[in-house]
């Protein structure tokens, strides 16, 4: 038994006996198709392409060099700190967080302890906190206050701990990837949350 087709594919209407679709309806008809066809090819060509935008990014991130990495992580992770204090004052001078209207100086991330003296401490959040431009750039850290302070904040016992950590670290791609995807989901988690 061979299926028999009853109404026109393109208007519808109800065709005579050995027709397959109405003669007027060829042209609208096929006009249809061709452009079912464009846009299959199109969203084809869209998948490939980001397929390869997927692949181009892929490759770029495995010849990333260590130096490159600790640059991603450190800017992730200092975006974090400026989110995370937001609202607390500079920890060397304690002036107050900058308000939108621009009155007060920006914030840095200042690391108690440099990360050219002990770059293993360089991702750790008790060695680093908001800090005013001034005090951060042109102040040299003002490392005395900032001690006085990082205190009060967080204790003497965990200030010592820091002051006391002096064992060698050799960064690890994956470690690094690993710190820089980490902080970057906890400033979206931070703003999502705000």
């Amino acid at each position: 038994m061979t299926f028999r087709r009853t109404t026109c594919p393109h208007c519808r209407a109800k065709l005579e006996p050995g027709q397959r679709i109405h003669p007027a309806c060829i042209d609208p008809w096929l006009e249809a198709q061709q452009a079912k066809k464009e846009r299959a090819d199109a969203k084809a060509a869209r998948m490939a392409a980001k397929v390869e935008r997927a692949s181009i990014k892929a490759r770029k991130e495995a010849i990333k060099t260590i130096p490159a990495l600790i640059r991603e992580a450190q800017i992730a992770f200092n975006a974090w700190i400026r989110a995370r204090d937001f609202t607390q004052p500079c920890i060397s001078c304690d002036a107050p967080p900058p308000d939108l209207s621009g009155l007060h100086a920006g914030r840095d991330a200042g690391h108690y302890r440099s990360t050219g003296s002990a770059s293993h401490l360089r991702f750790h959040p008790d060695n680093c906190h908001a800090q005013c431009v001034h005090c951060n750039r042109w102040g040299a850290g003002k490392a005395v206050d900032y001690r006085i302070r990082l205190i009060r904040r967080i204790g003497p016992a965990r200030v010592e701990e820091l002051e006391s950590d002096n064992t060698p670290h050799k960064w690890q791609r994956e470690e690094l990837i690993a710190i820089r995807d980490e902080y970057r989901a906890k400033l979206k988690d931070m703003k999502e949350g705000a």
